[in-house]
């Protein structure tokens, strides 16, 4: 074990705010300050930066994005060395201000080749929080298999991770708690990031200790295993410090009434959870199912897959059908889902899940779903991906519909990293090439998600233009009238949804506080002025958003990216989709407003 001090270097500060006067506080109201820390594996090196007042509210997808642009990282390997893993913490990290501990992992994507931002539930952005730590930037590659231990008082060791290596993350999980004790959060590399496989995201221990909260998409496990980092484990301190911490706690008790009164957060995101889009889209015909060939699974009556059916199952056995995956969270659209015997099977059950890995591979039964979830929580893959993957590969007739015995088996190949498991683990488009299919539904070579863009078109068009690759968290509108609407209006709803993802991922917020937080825009940055000791303007959040669109459409195109990579897989424009018999309508040369709009940054309207 090897423990260090980070050196540290100061970076710009902003000017001190003036006294409060007439408060019950007669402090002056000082800029807030977070540590960055640069942690170099080659030589096992920490340098702290220390950040204060703006820089702390522009991290996550705009710091990643900037940073790939500011290091000329765009025609860079992304499976080299020199390809940084950022890991970033929101302005609120550490306090029980709800939705908002969300973690930030990116880097320039394996699977895409392009700029990648996934974020995460769990407590590791709130331990970052508490640590007073903004964010992570490791580089390089170790030697040998690292655990990074980020401690109380303010060191870091690199501990030996012989001991863990190819384990699942909950045997994995269960024994770094054994060492570091319970008091601590986890950031964990799965055995399939180990060998590099593109399925692999990056998992975080969720408020049960669950290794179950994943920053999935674009390959970022993989990055991380190729650094030979297998676990970070972050201790859990005290609450950070906070420019005018009462009147922020204020803000947090608002804040948190504004949630419970608002009937969509509470109504849909708490009682049913995402589970209820499946519901949903399986209605409007959207659901992807057998690879993109139908809308709809079944009748609304006789559907199982959804938060209908499987929460009113879930309370008959036991289980939970709200859970904060984060600490303070309100919304608690999280679940953990019981077997019939009474037990818990997997925690939690989320839409993307059961589209993909669901009804995409023809399972119509939640408990076999539970099962492959549990499975990908374990190896820690992108279950998006993943399902499509396994899709296409029953499409190519390795295995009927439905099939959930082989896709256990196809998962146990992924986890060894036999030859074809390694092959599978690459994910969709390089699967679907493999095997010479035509039906790949993949952007960018990320797989497409559970939202059909024939019927759900203006998140197609969103998974369409985002440089993240078919993202639907990068601007989702699944309920939009598209087909009553004319294109100017379905790109205008597509670039504000782009903004406001942008602006909440770049802040360390969950999307599903949306309805509260892109509304009350002036009581969010009046929140975070009290936070950081900022002066800044309501402005700020959408010029936030608009920004982190460009940079991240800038280094795109630095990389190579151009309007034809933007276009849906082919199939989606030749096939009806049963039961709308709906096409796809949109092609890129038809969103040049909208693309204009993306690299304009913060100067469009």
């Amino acid at each position: 074990m090897r423990s260090v001090k980070p050196t540290t270097r100061r970076g710009p500060r902003p000017d001190r705010a003036a006294k409060r006067v007439g408060s019950e506080y007669q402090t002056a109201m000082t800029s807030v300050e977070r540590k960055y820390l640069k942690i170099n594996l080659g030589s096992h090196l920490v340098a702290s930066e220390t950040l204060s007042g703006e820089a702390i509210a522009r991290g996550g997808r705009y710091l990643i994005a900037k940073t790939l642009l500011d290091r000329g990282m765009a025609k860079l390997d992304p499976l080299s060395p020199e390809n940084p893993l950022l890991m970033l913490a929101g302005p609120f990290a550490g306090t029980g201000f709800s939705n908002a501990n969300r973690t930030s992992v990116g880097c320039k994507s394996p699977l895409t080749g392009g700029v990648k931002e996934a974020n995460g539930g769990g407590t590791f952005g709130y331990a970052l929080g508490q640590l007073g730590i903004f964010g992570l930037e490791l580089t390089g590659k170790s030697d040998a298999w690292v655990i990074i231990h980020l401690k109380a008082d303010g060191s870091a060791a690199f501990d030996d991770a012989t001991p863990y290596l190819g384990m699942g993350n909950f045997a994995a999980a269960e024994a770094l708690y054994q060492r570091y004790g319970k008091r601590v959060a986890l950031a964990l590399c799965g055995p399939v990031g180990e060998y590099g496989g593109l399925l692999a995201g990056v998992a975080f221990s969720d408020t049960d200790g669950r290794p179950s909260r994943l920053a999935a998409r674009g390959g970022v496990g993989a990055v991380m295993g190729l650094k030979k980092v297998k676990a970070i484990v972050a201790d859990l301190a005290l609450l950070p410090k906070l420019a005018e911490p009462e009147k922020f706690k204020g803000r947090l008790k608002e804040y948190t009434r504004l949630l419970r009164d608002h009937p969509v957060i509470m109504k849909f995101y708490n009682q049913v959870g995402t589970m209820g889009m499946a519901d949903y889209q399986n209605t409007v015909g959207g659901l992807p199912v057998r690879n993109f060939s139908a809308g709809q699974l079944s009748g609304p009556s006789e559907f199982k897959m959804g938060g209908s059916f499987i929460n009113q199952q879930n309370r008959e056995r036991g289980g939970k059908n709200t859970h904060a995956c984060m600490p303070g969270c309100a919304i608690q659209c999280s679940n953990v889902y019981n077997g019939a015997d009474g037990k818990e099977l997997v925690s939690p059950v989320e839409y993307e899940t059961l589209g993909l890995l669901g009804t995409n591979c023809g399972i119509t039964e939640p408990d076999q779903l539970a099962l492959l979830n549990y499975i990908a929580n374990d190896l820690g893959v992108d279950t998006i991906e993943t399902g499509a993957t396994l899709a296409l590969l029953m499409e190519a007739g390795l295995a009927a519909w439905g099939d959930a015995d082989w896709m256990v088996s196809a998962l146990a190949e992924i986890a060894k990293g036999s030859e074809q498991g390694r092959l599978w683990a690459q994910g969709a488009a390089r699967v679907g090439e493999h095997y010479g299919l035509t039906r790949i539904p993949v952007i960018k070579k990320q797989a497409v998600s559970a939202y059909d863009p024939r019927v759900a078109e203006g998140t197609g068009i969103t998974m369409m233009v985002t440089a993240q690759g078919a993202d639907h968290t990068a601007g989702n509108i699944p309920r939009l009238s598209t087909r009553e609407m004319s294109l100017e209006d379905i790109i205008e709803a597509s670039y504000k949804a782009q903004i406001h993802s942008a602006a909440n991922d770049s802040l360390g917020l969950c999307i599903f506080g949306g309805s509260v937080t892109n509304a009350q825009q002036e009581f969010m940055v009046n929140t975070l002025n009290e936070a950081l000791g900022t002066s800044l303007t309501t402005d700020f959040f959408e010029n936030l958003g608009k920004e982190t669109l460009r940079l991240e459409a800038l280094f795109n195109q630095q990389a190579g990216f151009g309007r034809k990579d933007d276009r849906l897989p082919e199939f989606f424009y030749t096939e009806s989709l049963p039961p709308t018999n709906h096409k796809a309508r949109f092609t890129p040369e038809m969103l040049e407003a909208l693309y204009r709009k993306i690299e304009a940054g913060a100067t469009s309207s």
